[in-house]
């Protein structure tokens, strides 16, 4: 069977950011708004009073202190609380399609290929900008790279799906090379008027270059190892924003429609989750935790992230071990554990072995054993 590598990966920040202590200054803005102009209703126990929110507990819930954000005006302008994206016609790239060739260009760059190398290129995110036609081949279009393309979407644990799909297209020897990219404008399905959950995602986009390790030629190989997946429906992280809204008689204005969770209910289900399929999966291929030099895992929640290292290891994880992205970049679904692996990877050596692993709604699990050459 042919040896998979990732030999290249890309990663696309929006210039603008939005601190903690912004968003807090415009939540409570707004509160204070809405609590004045319903103060009788809320007298009345006809309205719940809007709670405020504080950088300090925004820290502690999450670990997050900053996001970087496609629009910050709008999101942070109380009147409006979203970002302001203008529609594009149809003859002009879309934001996706933008976001997605920026990293794509940067990790064809580092796995030292162009266009005419790739055979297929995948698009892997939570929030697609619309149902068809497909990002993926839009992108391959920008980019003039021929073959076949498809859009996916398992939530967060979308680019590790991405990855297994992509390995398996080069092993059955349907691609030469795989460009998989997650562009994800999370804020765009966040309700920023939700006080447990607005300061949560940020905006970016990841790629990568998967190839037959035959045909590799970048300084920065990662051969795939093994993979595995696992989903269980739950509704503790869901969102019901789609083109059906319209069919029913409540319309498309409702808050609910956006994204919702039961934060302690997920981390009471996914934790234990992960930890165990990761534990059985370096099992399974007669590795120890304790032989994993880096665990990227999905940048959600720092106190997740905490207990399944703690779990694997026994001991808590150090930040070489376990390397924390989502301080300045906030969660970014599907596109997180793949700027933790961009961002800390060059300093292992070769025989290095890491665990790429992401988890979210679905519930989703991915996980890919790497090995550096």
């Amino acid at each position: 069977m042919k040896q998979v590598v990732i030999s290249g990966t890309g990663l696309y920040t929006p210039s603008q950011s939005i601190s903690n202590e912004e968003l807090v200054t415009a939540f409570n803005t707004w509160a204070r708004q809405y609590n004045a102009d319903n103060a009788e209703a809320i007298a009345r126990g006809e309205l719940a009073e809007q709670p405020e929110s504080s950088a300090e507990f925004i820290l502690k819930a999450s670990g997050i202190r900053s996001r970087f954000v496609i629009d910050k005006e709008g999101i942070l302008d109380p009147q409006r609380m979203a970002p302001r994206i203008p529609e594009r016609s149809n003859d002009e790239p879309g934001i996706l399609c933008e976001m997605a060739v920026a990293a794509a260009r940067q990790a064809l760059e580092r796995a030292c290929k162009s266009a005419a190398d790739i055979d297929m290129v995948i698009v892997a995110c939570s929030n697609l900008q619309r149902p068809y036609p497909a990002i993926a081949i839009e992108v391959q279009q920008a980019l003039g790279i021929d073959g076949y393309a498809y859009d996916m979407n398992v939530a967060c644990s979308s680019a590790t799906f991405g990855i297994q799909n992509a390995a398996n297209a080069i092993r059955s020897g349907q691609a030469r090379a795989v460009l998989m990219v997650n562009p994800e404008i999370c804020t765009g399905h966040l309700n920023f008027r939700d006080r447990d959950s607005h300061f949560i995602f940020g905006d970016a986009c990841t790629a990568v270059v998967l190839e037959d390790a035959a045909l590799a030629s970048s300084a920065h190989q990662w051969q795939v190892v093994d993979s595995t997946l696992k989903t269980v429906f739950s509704n503790n992280i869901r969102n019901n924003f789609g083109f059906l809204n319209r069919c029913a008689e409540e319309g498309i204005g409702a808050g609910d429609k956006l994204f919702v969770q039961e934060g302690r209910k997920v981390f009471k289900d996914v934790c234990p989750m992960v930890a165990q399929i990761i534990g059985e999966q370096l099992q399974a291929n007669q590795l120890e935790p304790a032989q994993v030099s880096r665990f990227w895992l999905h940048q959600a929640n720092l106190s997740m992230n905490q207990l399944i290292t703690r779990r694997l290891l026994g001991r808590e994880a150090t930040a070489e071990e376990a390397p924390v992205i989502l301080d300045t970049y906030a969660n970014t679904s599907s596109a997180g554990s793949i700027i933790a692996f961009h961002l800390n990877q060059d300093d292992l050596a070769a025989g290095a072995l890491g665990v790429i692993s992401s988890f979210g709604a679905g519930y989703s699990v991915g996980s890919v054993i790497l090995r550096r050459l």
